[in-house]
């Protein structure tokens, strides 16, 4: 059985879309944009392009992060990941506190980015590891 970090498969992981990271961030990201089709039309050029770029950066960086040769460059680009995916996080809390989301929903994508932060916190753990072992 292959293993890379934040994926168990039976095969090779062949595609960044292969990574659970990458899936979970892509939900994500369906989450993000979905709930900002309901902000203010003043937020279109603030909050909502804010917390839109940062959440596609999740998974764009996660991508880039797995077509990296070096497992230091893969550590970097996925802990760039998880600087985007706190960025969401605190845009979120705006989000609630400005009252453009419920506490329902907000709650619902907390746990998302919770998830996503668990597992690119994986892909950094395992990266690392496997600079130091190489």
């Amino acid at each position: 059985m292959n293993y890379e970090a934040g994926v168990m498969n039976q095969g090779k992981i062949k595609s960044f879309t292969d990574l659970n990271a990458w899936k979970q961030a892509h939900v994500l990201v369906l989450e993000i944009y979905k709930m900002t089709q309901n902000f203010p039309k003043e937020e279109q050029f603030g909050l909502t392009n804010q917390i839109r770029r940062a959440v596609v950066s999740i998974t764009s960086n996660i991508a880039e992060g797995f077509s990296r040769n070096s497992y230091r460059e893969k550590a970097q680009f996925y802990s760039m990941a998880l600087g985007s995916l706190t960025e969401v996080q605190n845009q979120l809390l705006i989000a609630k506190d400005l009252g453009y989301i419920t506490n329902n929903e907000f709650s619902r994508t907390a746990e998302l980015t919770i998830t996503v932060s668990k597992l690119l916190n994986g892909l950094i753990k395992k990266s690392k590891t496997m600079i130091h072992d190489s």
